[in-house]
């Protein structure tokens, strides 16, 4: 038997064919069955390309030798003629054939029976050939046998088309998870570096607010001030993102607060002075001491009440409301405007998820995200409900007594 050892160049695309046949359960019995119905003693199914002849299972009762991986040369194989043909090549026996009693194929490996049928991929890809041969004639070209033969080339070729579909998706998969990481790990760096220049910026706006002298470059300062507190604000979502996704959490610096509505009320004003044109309605209620990261509950309300202002109606007011129950502190945000779709409302909490409706050069999408790391962190809960008669609500729960942060 004239053998050659698989070409390096091809050696993981043949691997992967000869693993994709191994995983048909049914394929050897296939095998078996064909010898056992033909009375043939060597039956495979190997992988044809232009180039190479490769065995991808046999089942072997005359030691032919050829072992699942083990190649032929192509053009000493009949497949070479079938694969170029699409059609199969059935022989009883070679030395009464008018056609090939003198190809040079028996006379190589010594063959009289011969049978070969084309395995084609539903998307019409040619995979390879499903072949029997033996070195005593046989009655192979009864149509029943040749029958036998398409419909397990048939099956075989649609079991193979299904993992192919298989590790597609799987490729897919992993490229983007890589690219995810990739992407994570590129914010992360960014938002870390951005710093530095932005620190530079903000201590210009500082010199031009001082220059009371000369009013154009007090409102120039004020304004770039507030251009610079914007992005710290994307700055520090994409950091807190960033250490969510890459395995540090959410930080939380944990103390008692005994103050949190006047804290959230400072939240209010800060954003009411930064929005002037804006209507906010706020009810804070005193709230009962809870224990977690004071900067982080500010920074849940600065970033629900920035989303309103947002995306809410420009003629009707925001609303914040804080009150409690009997183990919680409730804040609710409330807006009119164009109600978020119910097969939609789901979608708000997760990173870079962005309304269809934004207008371009808004935020990152990451906000409502980092809400939700916020108030998962504190043991909390935050939902939303929003339809047309009622407006939007996102209603946050947090707490009396945490007893433990949860990193996110």
């Amino acid at each position: 038997m004239q053998t050659i050892p698989v070409s390096s160049d091809s050696h993981e695309s043949l691997t992967r064919d000869m693993g994709a046949i191994a995983r048909i359960g049914a394929v050897p019995a296939i095998l078996r069955m064909i010898c056992d119905e033909t009375g043939m003693g060597f039956a495979a199914i190997a992988r044809v390309t232009d180039t190479s002849w490769t065995a991808c299972a046999v089942h072997d009762r005359v030691n032919f030798g050829l072992k699942p991986g083990g190649q032929l040369e192509l053009r000493t194989t009949l497949c070479f003629e079938s694969r170029a043909a699409r059609m199969p090549i059935v022989i009883d026996q070679f030395s009464a054939d008018a056609t090939y009693h003198d190809h040079h194929t028996p006379a190589i490996y010594g063959l009289e029976s011969y049978i070969s049928v084309p395995i084609v991929l539903p998307n019409g890809e040619y995979f390879g050939n499903l072949c029997a041969i033996d070195a005593c004639p046989a009655k192979v070209s009864e149509p029943r046998v040749v029958r036998m033969f398409e419909v397990f080339a048939s099956l075989i070729a649609m079991q193979l088309d299904n993992e192919m579909r298989q590790w597609s998706t799987e490729d897919q998969l992993t490229t983007e998870r890589e690219n995810a990481a990739l992407r994570e790990q590129f914010i992360a760096v960014l938002g870390h570096d951005l710093r530095n220049p932005l620190s530079a910026v903000n201590a210009t706006a500082e010199l031009l607010v001082r220059r009371q002298s000369d009013p154009d470059l007090v409102i120039a300062g004020q304004r770039l001030k507030r251009t610079v507190a914007r992005m710290t604000r994307l700055i520090d979502d994409v950091m807190d993102f960033a250490r969510g996704r890459l395995g540090g959490g959410i930080a939380l610096s944990l103390q008692s607060i005994a103050d949190l509505s006047s804290r959230w009320q400072a939240v209010v004003d800060e954003l009411r002075d930064a929005n002037p044109g804006r209507r906010i309605v706020c009810d804070i209620a005193n709230a009962s001491p809870v224990r977690g990261d004071p900067g982080r509950l500010q920074q849940l309300l600065s970033n629900l009440l920035g989303n309103a202002l947002v995306h809410g109606a420009e003629d009707t007011p925001v609303i914040v409301r804080v009150t409690q129950d009997a183990a919680h502190v409730v804040l609710t945000v409330s807006n009119d405007g164009n109600p978020i779709p119910e097969h939609l409302q789901r979608r708000v909490f997760e990173p870079y998820w962005r309304p269809p409706s934004s207008a371009p050069g808004g935020g990152l999408g990451l906000g409502l995200f980092i809400c939700k790391q916020i108030v998962e962190a504190h043991s909390g809960t935050l939902e939303v409900c929003s339809t047309a008669e009622r407006g939007t609500c996102f209603t946050v729960r947090i707490p009396f007594m945490l007893q433990s942060a949860n990193p996110i």
